[in-house]
């Protein structure tokens, strides 16, 4: 193209006015307030919707107009949908399977599932336009079920980031507070379920992409080991890529509908629908009563210490378990250093080539991304010497060791990282056997919801979800508790002192004053494959919290 520039520009404004003009053209009830009946709507939970859908007292059509006003008013606050389906999901509500385990349930899409007939251009302008040929199998079944897909939503181009902003759909807010980020890459599901514009949502995690969006935003989700949810048909920013792989995991305004939601889709059998998926039909977990739940907490990954109001969050968690008789034990699990160093260098073996390569001169980048770029495209010898600056005159091993191996790597050096992480995994392994461990609590991130274009700072502060990514475990987020200007200020009594650039970095962005009401979420991780029993542990948590009133409060709107 002669004038690339412009080129992205005109692809941008068009896919906006289109988007504008799907919602336009809507029928007028869906620009209307809310009335009653959408109230009594979305306060039921998906179980309750489905039985009335099932049962004939509730019709799909109506749920639809509900979840669309609310899903388009969460839009007009947040900027969170890209592809609005409505007037086609209108005509599948008539024809949904109204005796299916989700009967008339919208369901929100992260914009990359392929859903035949729309766009999944991903953020990039390059790929606005291609239209997917077929439903994804994941949207096969939902259908099947009797689930009606309604809205796609946004996420961060190249998906490498806890922000979600492109040039070509704008940027997403948190709906608690709008200078922040609702989280990333999942940011736009987070930001519509925490508005109540959707109960279900699906969305896609490689390095938190699922759980660090649920603790910025206040919402529920588990991320599932590879192999246990959907997958093809999913869209990807680094298609091939798998030493750290991509899964697809649903997310939930509430734990009880996330439940739900698990048990319908491995009920539909969705190995059936996807080679990719094992065949494990949903397990019931019941945990003995004569031998207390084990909990390990991991308190610190190396790296950066949680701040006060994560930190507050987890203390909260553990001190209620023990308070009503679980074990609960402190951790010293392998390097969790050593695993953000190894996931790093596995996920962006290729110099961050492949997602970089549909981006158009002149497309914006996230904060992060940018110095991702900027330090890969930077001449070996200069960060040999800009590395030893940072290790033996900033004294700085944390940050050096981590930027020493920036670098497009070779088969042969990639392989011995794949190694690495099988033995990496083993050592965890161990660590579980040795200690009996039924879980391990840590926080999500060492931060709430970081302020836009805070991942100029926190794009390496990610250790906390990123490392059970390379472990492949099962990781579930659930909110606790929120910001408190008071209780969560840094101590007054002594100065920080960061330990590494990291850490410095990432504390310039916290203030509890003004992130006060953030949602603040804990992370409860299970072994491999153990998602029943992951969300068993989400549930003796919420309990607990609950019995002991201090049970978290959603978002009203």
């Amino acid at each position: 193209m002669l004038f690339p520039n412009l080129t992205h520009r005109n692809t941008c404004i068009s896919k906006q006015e289109e988007r504008r003009q799907r919602i336009a053209d809507l029928d007028a009830q869906y620009h209307e307030p809310s009335d009653s009946r959408d109230d009594a709507i979305l306060a039921q939970p998906v179980a309750t919707l489905v039985a009335n859908v099932q049962a004939g007292r509730i019709d799909p059509s109506d749920v639809l107009m509900a979840y669309g006003k609310k899903a388009l008013k969460a839009h007009a606050e947040t900027n969170c949908l890209t592809e609005i389906m409505i007037s086609s999901a209108e005509v599948w509500a008539k024809e949904c399977n109204r005796q299916g385990p989700l009967a008339g349930i919208p369901v929100s899409l992260k914009d990359m599932v392929g859903v035949e007939g729309w766009d999944a251009c991903i953020g990039y302008s390059s790929l606005v336009g291609r239209k997917h040929q077929q439903d994804s199998p994941l949207v096969r079944l939902l259908r099947d079920a009797g689930a009606v897909p309604f809205v796609k939503t946004n996420l961060p181009m190249t998906l490498l980031s806890f922000e979600s902003y492109s040039d070509v759909f704008g940027r997403t807010t948190n709906p608690h507070k709008k200078k922040y980020s609702p989280g990333g890459s999942t940011g736009g599901e987070a930001a519509l379920l925490a508005y109540g514009g959707s109960r279900i949502g699906i969305g896609t995690d490689v390095a938190g992409s699922l759980r660090v969006p649920a603790h910025y935003s206040g919402i529920y989700s588990i991320r599932a080991s590879a192999g246990r949810f959907m997958k093809t048909g999913i869209l990807a920013s680094m298609p091939g890529q798998e030493g750290i792989p991509q899964v697809c995991s649903p997310m939930a305004r509430t734990l009880e509908d996330l439940e739900t939601f698990w048990k319908a889709v491995v009920s539909m059998e969705p190995w059936k629908y996807d080679q990719y998926c094992l065949v494990m039909p949903w397990r019931s977990i019941k945990f003995s009563s004569k031998k207390p739940v084990k909990w390990g907490v991991m308190w610190d990954d190396e790296v950066v210490v949680p701040s006060p109001a994560c930190r507050r969050a987890l203390e909260v968690v553990v001190n209620t378990l023990r308070s009503h008789g679980h074990d609960v034990v402190s951790i010293t699990p392998p390097s969790p250093y050593e695993g953000l160093k190894l996931a790093a260098h596995l996920l962006l073996a290729d110099g961050g080539k492949t997602s970089m390569a549909p981006v158009r001169w002149g497309e914006s980048l996230d904060a992060g991304v940018r110095q991702i770029m900027s330090m890969f495209s930077t001449p070996r010898w200069i960060k040999r010497f800009y590395t030893w600056y940072i290790r033996y005159i900033k004294r700085d091993e944390v940050y050096a060791g981590l930027i020493e191996g920036w670098h497009e790597k070779t088969v042969a050096e990639y392989w011995p990282l794949v190694a690495q992480r099988e033995d990496y995994r083993r050592r965890w392994f161990g660590m579980w056997q040795e200690m009996d461990l039924d879980f391990v609590l840590t926080v999500p991130n060492a931060l709430p919801a970081v302020p836009h274009n805070g991942m100029k700072e926190g794009f390496k502060a990610c250790g906390y979800s990123f490392l059970f990514n390379l472990l492949d475990y099962t990781a579930g987020v659930l909110p606790i508790t929120h910001v408190h200007a008071a209780l969560d200020r840094m101590p007054l009594s002594t100065k920080f002192k960061p330990r590494n650039m990291i850490e410095k970095g990432v504390y310039k962005m916290y203030d509890a004053v003004e992130m006060h009401g953030l949602p603040v979420g804990v992370q409860v991780v299970g072994r491999r494959l153990e998602e029943e029993k992951v969300m068993e542990g989400m549930k003796i948590i919420e309990q607990l919290l609950r019995k002991d009133g201090m049970a978290y409060e959603l978002l009203k709107t």
